[in-house]
């Protein structure tokens, strides 16, 4: 690895020394994912996805782009309520243990009211119920919480609905801006609905608890307060809400309590049991079974979610069980994946016989994974970068054999490389593009997917709900094999899929024993196990470039980026991938953004902020970020070239779904590679580093890593420590109940 003197750019003379160093945040708890993924998650807020204003990541791409959106919004609201109508025909309350308890159930009964009409709880269920939803639109594909797709779902809404929310928006000192979601969200009734309910305006993303208790106090005067039942059970759901975007799909109860008692709510305890009798809000216990009453249980459960729980004698008190809360739709795609895997475990063909394709296969890892993918219907398979070449084995050897196998990846780039080693360009699409039915063989009459062997690669970047989607798409008798490097960052959207799948030991597990080759992956490697190792790069395949200070980072990233690499390396501009911690700050990729462009492509931004050849990212939904680059602008909208396909996003989309891109935080970056990396880490960016960071931000180079190091000793540190689990879900939990 070689360490450059300040002020001098790597080249010939440089030589090697210095240890490495990077990251940016993701692991702590559940903080540090998010700050990067809530970030990402769309660029919402900041790079290019749900703008924090409400509207979500680019949905609207006209010609290929927009139909591509459209389908995937479709595809997920169809197989959406094709999990809630399995969900409904089951008899029963979900079973014990992580899943809903007795006493939940019993709660949940009372909310099930709502269809006999003994409560107007509508909302509780994800179907069309215009007036108390509590909870943002479900967001399209890769699902992303916060993407409640406003936009799309405002589309729909009547323009006098709009005006009609506009007024009473205005009335309330709220933005007109919002009118739009909210109505889109709120049904055609959401004038009233807000009117009755101010506080469901923290519903609509962007939207606080202070904005809507400014909205509640201008209508409705003396008569609220901070114990309003209305407000109490909306701060319930925008506390899981908010929980989401960090990954959770649930929370502790005491958590949410406590976070209850900062917004000057004087009863949490009676505030959670209000939101769950509402229907708000779900309760989960996670822990022994009880073999007790059904009247016992329904006690326990009540004094479960207010932390009061004691034996059924009245005498001691009972041993502390986890009280989680969960919000329905994540609930929903939590029990639907776990069922899901376990229908694929039990019903594959176990004895096929694939040994000659395994002695055919290219490396023992290749053979390993051929095999057990031949007698189970659910595999898991890790490694890093070079292991993938074994799920292409794996692909290509079940195609040898007649039959249908694809894999699909996270991104348009993953799914190129993976095309590549299959050395079949059909065989490899993208999760979104399949799952929308833009990509892929299509489905058959009763809807699965036309394949017998699907490889989910870069499977770390599955959430929960796309992870419904896919199981509730695949056929009885279909082979499912989940593969990725668990070292990497998690989703975007909520849950740990591959996570929770291997630690529940769900399904046989295959470990590759391919290194990733060259100075990158001795490095990389040395990362995963908490080691941050000087290695010996002699074609100055890392370089350690020490700066100061912000300022200095941005001139040395700009240095690199547009002389040094290239002229070094050999590698262009064109095919450098500038990675940092975040999109705010002096050194964030707004700042790099700005100082790239001025360096590689000057210009007006004639096209809103935009000028032919800049480098962009386009969010055609939450949690996916398409690179891409400006072609031209015209009546139509923005025209891009993304991957080889022309992207057109209307102009009223821009601002809110495309971002330059020179630069990207290392969640935008997940699933993508680049011939050349630029990993800048300011001084300020120690907080948000972690081992998951730094992982996934040093492997995304190829052939050269560059890291702009301000960090000081923040950076082994980060390294060194352990990575937490940072997200709280069910999902394991529901595996190791299930058997597996």
């Amino acid at each position: 690895m070689t360490a450059l003197p300040r002020g001098e750019s790597p080249g010939p003379s440089a030589t090697d020394d210095d240890s490495v160093g990077t990251d940016e945040s993701a692991t702590a708890p559940a903080s540090a994912e998010d700050a990067d993924a809530v970030a990402d998650e769309g660029e919402g807020e900041d790079e290019a996805g749900t703008a924090e204003g409400g509207t979500p990541a680019g949905d609207d791409d006209a010609a290929p782009a927009l139909s591509e959106a459209e389908a995937e919004l479709a595809a997920q609201r169809e197989l959406r309520e094709r999990i809630e109508k399995r969900k409904a025909e089951k008899e029963g309350p979900i079973p014990a243990g992580t899943k809903l308890s007795g006493p939940a159930a019993d709660l949940l009964a009372a909310v099930r009211a709502v269809e006999s009409g003994e409560k107007p709880g509508d909302a509780f269920f994800d179907s069309p119920a215009p007036s108390p939803a509590r909870r943002s639109v479900p967001a399209p594909a890769p699902v992303r919480e916060r993407a409640a797709e406003p936009v799309r779902v405002a589309q729909g809404a009547s323009a006098e609905a709009v005006a009609a929310v506009a007024a009473v928006l205005a009335e309330g000192g709220a933005p007109e801006a919002l009118a739009g979601p909210a109505a889109g969200t709120l049904g055609a009734q959401a004038a009233e609905t807000l009117r009755a309910d101010p506080w469901l305006l923290l519903s609509l993303p962007g939207v606080t608890p202070e904005h809507a208790d400014g909205f509640a106090r201008a209508l409705l005067g003396d008569g609220c307060g901070p114990d309003d039942e209305r407000r109490t059970a909306a701060l319930v759901g925008w506390l899981l809400e908010r929980a989401a975007l960090q990954g959770h799909t649930a929370l502790d109860a005491v958590q949410v309590r406590a976070a209850l008692a900062t917004r000057a709510v004087t009863d949490p305890e009676e505030a959670v049991q209000h939101a769950i009798a509402e229907g708000v809000v779900l309760v989960f216990q996670d822990g022994p079974e009880d073999e007790e009453t059904p009247g016992a249980d329904a006690a326990h459960a009540a004094d479960a979610a207010d932390g009061t729980a004691e034996d059924a004698d009245g005498g001691a008190e009972r041993e502390p069980v986890q009280v989680l809360l969960g919000l329905d739709r994540y609930a929903l795609a939590e029990e639907s994946l776990a069922d899901g895997l376990a229908r694929l475990v039990n019903a594959c063909e176990k004895d096929a016989d694939w040994s000659d394709a395994a002695a055919a296969a290219p490396s023992p890892s290749a053979a390993e994974l051929i095999r057990t993918a031949a007698a189970h219907g659910l595999v898991a398979h890790t490694g890093g970068e070079a292991a993938r070449a074994e799920p292409a084995a794996l692909i290509a050897a079940a195609n040898g054999l007649g039959l249908r196998a694809l894999g699909a990846t996270h991104s348009a780039d993953g799914r190129q490389r993976l095309a590549a080693a299959v050395g079949e360009h059909g065989a490899a699409v993208t999760l979104a593009g399949l799952l929308s039915g833009s990509e892929g063989p299509g489905r058959d009459d009763e809807g699965a997917l036309s394949v017998d062997l699907i490889v989910v690669l870069d499977a770390p970047q599955l959430d929960v709900e796309t992870g419904a989607m896919l199981v509730e798409s695949l056929a009885d008798g279909t082979r499912l094999v989940l593969s990725g490097d668990p070292g990497v960052l998690g989703s975007a959207g909520a849950g740990r899929v591959f996570a929770d799948v291997l630690a529940a030991r769900a399904c046989p597990q295959v470990v590759s024993r391919t290194p990733d080759p060259g100075p990158i992956g001795e490095l990389v490697s040395g990362i995963g196990i908490g080691e941050l190792n000087q290695v010996e790069a002699p074609g100055k395949e890392v370089v350690i470039v020490p700066v100061r200070d912000a300022g200095e980072a941005v001139h040395r990233t700009v240095q690199l980026v547009a002389d040094s690499v290239p002229r070094v390396i050999g590698v262009p501009a064109s095919d450098t991938q500038v990675i940092t911690v975040g999109h705010g700050g002096s050194a964030g990729t707004r700042a790099l953004n700005e100082a790239l462009k001025q360096r590689l492509n000057p210009g007006p931004g004639r096209f809103g902020g935009f000028d032919p050849g800049d480098r962009v990212a386009h969010v055609p939904a939450p949690g996916r970020t398409v690179p891409g680059v400006v072609v031209s602008a015209d009546a139509e909208g923005l025209h891009l070239d993304c991957a080889g396909s022309p992207v057109v996003v209307p102009q009223e989309r821009v601002a809110a779904s495309v971002r330059h891109a020179w630069a990207l935080s290392a969640h935008q970056a997940a699933g993508m590679r680049w011939p050349a990396a630029v990993v800048v880490l300011p001084g300020d960016a120690a907080q948000g580093l972690s081992r998951p960071w730094v992982y996934t931000a040093f492997s995304r180079g190829e052939r050269h890593l560059s890291v702009v190091h301000g960090v000081d000793q923040a950076l082994p540190r980060a390294v060194a420590q352990s990575p937490a689990q940072d997200r709280t879900t069910r999902l394991r939990a529901l595996l190791e109940a299930s058997g597996g």
